[in-house]
């Protein structure tokens, strides 16, 4: 499964917004996408409650798994998104 490592730009973290921007995003993959903190258990990218109870804060690492079709190419989008900052 591809993993790819992000750091979160936006100042509120992943929280309201930004944190509902990307699960919309990681959504529409239409993959099976996880978020986790290093050293902690994923939770599924596609939902809002679970990604903001991650309490990934500005400049937090984070680690996005993605398996299915088109799994690397969603993986750089998502990193991509999560080190712009969503609320500018």
């Amino acid at each position: 499964m591809p993993q790819r490592s992000a750091v979160i730009a936006s100042r509120v973290g992943l929280h309201a917004r930004p944190a509902a921007v990307f699960v919309k995003a990681a959504a529409a993959t239409g993959l099976e996408v996880t978020i986790g903190r290093p050293g902690s258990e994923p939770v599924a990218a596609d939902s809002m409650l679970e990604v903001m109870t991650l309490g990934a804060g500005h400049g937090d690492e984070v680690v996005l798994s993605a398996e299915g079709d088109g799994a690397e190419r969603a993986l750089e989008d998502l990193t991509a998104l999560l080190a712009t900052d969503l609320d500018a």
